[in-house]
């Protein structure tokens, strides 16, 4: 081979090199610094990028510096994709957030203190305690019903409470924690019992439990009640989780009204080092709407 071939082949060889190097880089540049606060997206909310497998989809999140998960849904999964979930989760250092473990939206299940109704909430309780050690859970949700129009309401929250006490009895020598959430009565949800978080503060200190606390959804309690940061610092204590979600619209912080960098402040400032679970749909569809929920968070998260 001439010198001139030689070098023209050398330089290509290099050329080839640099441009597998730089590929490698920006590959390992796909790797978004992890966020301050565990923000938890569901499956489905990034499926434009990493497709329908809910593999992918983890693997796509924990790239984009998330470090939770939320699945409502865990309970309707088989057994085989549960445990197929926890563990690539326990690979990804990703944490668990909530699953309902029971929520009738139809029936007064707690408030009634019908026997019938409270065997079934016990039995779903102890099935969400075999789900938990599945896929490594701490949180469940619990929606407590709807209200009994026959009973005055001191009535029914002695029987929400009564019932919550049995409730925990048996999650609590597992260490999963109840997580009751408020839900607003005015744009999604009329007609349940349980809407305000004081409300919430008030039944987790007579179940007087560690496995008995709040599920703080920032947008439910926007449209109930607001003042958002004074009613969290007054239920700090029962309070065991968060979701989020912009009011108008119910999509990603920075879509409505609420400030969620300041609350994000407040929150990461108290030290919380639980789940903060994305309730919420993407204001555009596509891989635009998907990244627009990333950079959303990113912003939020600068305090």
């Amino acid at each position: 081979m001439q010198r001139r071939e030689f070098l023209s082949v050398a330089a290509a060889a290099g050329a080839t090199a640099a441009i597998a190097g730089s590929s490698q880089v920006a590959a390992a540049d796909d790797n978004k610094p992890k966020f301050r606060l565990k923000y938890a997206p569901h499956f489905g909310m990034f499926k434009a990028h990493a497709g329908d497998d809910p593999i992918e989809q983890l693997k796509f999140m924990a790239d984009q510096g998330f470090t939770a998960l939320e699945d409502n849904g865990m309970r309707g999964r088989s057994v085989e994709e549960q445990e197929k979930i926890a563990k690539e989760m326990s690979r990804l250092g990703m944490t668990m957030g909530v699953f309902v473990a029971t929520g009738d939206f139809g029936k007064p299940t707690f408030a009634s203190g019908d026997k019938n109704l409270a065997a079934k909430v016990l039995e779903e309780m102890k099935a969400a305690v075999e789900i938990a050690k599945r896929v490594n859970a701490k949180w469940c949700t619990v929606v407590p019903g709807k209200l009994d129009h026959r009973q005055e309401m001191d009535y029914q929250t002695a029987n929400v409470i009564e019932l919550l006490k049995r409730c925990a009895e048996i999650v609590e020598p597992h260490g999963l924690v109840m997580v009751l959430e408020p839900l607003n009565p005015w744009r999604d949800h009329p007609e349940l019992f349980l809407t305000k978080a004081p409300q919430g503060y008030l039944i987790c200190r007579a179940v007087n439990s560690p496995s008995c606390k709040i599920l703080f959804d920032i947008y439910h309690q926007q449209i109930t009640e607001g003042n958002l940061i004074p009613n969290i610092e007054k239920s700090w204590s029962e309070i065991g989780y968060f979701q989020t979600g912009d009011n108008p619209g119910r999509k990603e912080p920075t879509t409505g009204e609420i400030n969620y960098t300041n609350v994000f402040k407040y929150i990461h400032g108290r030290g919380f080092d639980g789940v903060l679970g994305m309730e919420h749909g993407n204001s555009k569809p596509g891989k635009e709407g998907e990244l627009a929920v990333i950079e959303a968070y990113r912003q939020c998260d600068k305090f």
